[in-house]
């Protein structure tokens, strides 16, 4: 293995500002709001999970995958659920074929201005909020079960395993040496787990062993927002989670 190149890949990644999870594989946490961005870099397309709570944040994680893949352009987005500071970057990535899970697709649409309205509470400018709500983008495609994308040399999985903190959950699975989960808000480590008005908190623990399930004990869990986890985590998570809501 050239060391030395891996390392420098490593580097560049970091620089800006980006946490590299393996080869081709990497997460940005963005500023503001602390949600996460994944990346996934096949041979033939390149796939980014989420798109940021503004249209500048995706024009900024749009110029980095660039920079991060020499030119080329995001051509799937699979979107973790359908809060603001996840999904308003989306019309930046023009072309890209989106996901969501089934029900997004009008759910979105229908709920642009709920949207626009929760943005600016949690403090988002309000022009801005207002100029990605209009040019919101709904996924095209959705996911009832489970998807698998061929990004050339590297396979993906989309799987549907809510509701949980929304009624619309997709997690992204990353066959790797060691897995990798994308979670959404399904798990959160920079805090407690929150349960707004469109959550489902008694399915909430059983969409959790379902992430287990996918991934299983060795895999790297990314939370929708925080510091990278384990199996661990997720496992306690959910016992709290059914704690707090009296499940079983």
């Amino acid at each position: 293995m050239d060391m030395n190149g891996e390392d420098a890949r490593t580097e560049r990644w970091e620089e800006l500002g980006w946490e590299r999870l393996g080869e081709g594989v990497g997460r940005r946490r963005l500023p503001g709001w602390d949600a996460t961005a994944g990346l996934v870099i096949g041979r033939d397309a390149v796939l980014l999970y989420d798109t940021g709570a503004t249209l500048a944040q995706g024009a900024e994680l749009h110029a980095q995958v660039a920079e991060l893949t020499g030119g080329r352009r995001v051509t799937h987005v699979a979107l973790s659920h359908p809060h603001f500071d996840h999904v308003l970057g989306t019309a930046v990535f023009a072309g890209a074929e989106v996901f969501g899970a089934v029900g997004m697709d009008t759910l979105l649409p229908r709920d642009r201005e709920e949207l626009r309205t929760d943005a600016v509470r949690q403090g988002v400018d309000e022009r801005a909020a207002a100029e990605a709500a209009e040019v919101l983008v709904a996924p095209r495609h959705t996911v009832s079960g489970e998807w698998t994308l061929d990004l050339g040399g590297r396979q993906v999985l989309l799987a549907n395993v809510g509701p949980g903190h929304s009624g619309h959950d997709l997690a992204l699975l990353v066959p790797a040496e060691r897995e990798i989960v994308f979670c959404g808000d399904l798990v959160e480590e920079s805090g407690e787990p929150q349960a707004g008005p469109d959550a489902i908190p008694a399915r909430w623990p059983d969409a959790l062993d379902r992430l287990l399930a996918l991934g299983g004990d060795d895999a790297v869990y990314v939370p929708g927002h925080g510091a990278v986890v384990d199996a661990t985590f997720v496992r306690r998570q959910r016992h709290e989670l059914a704690r707090r809501f009296s499940v079983a």
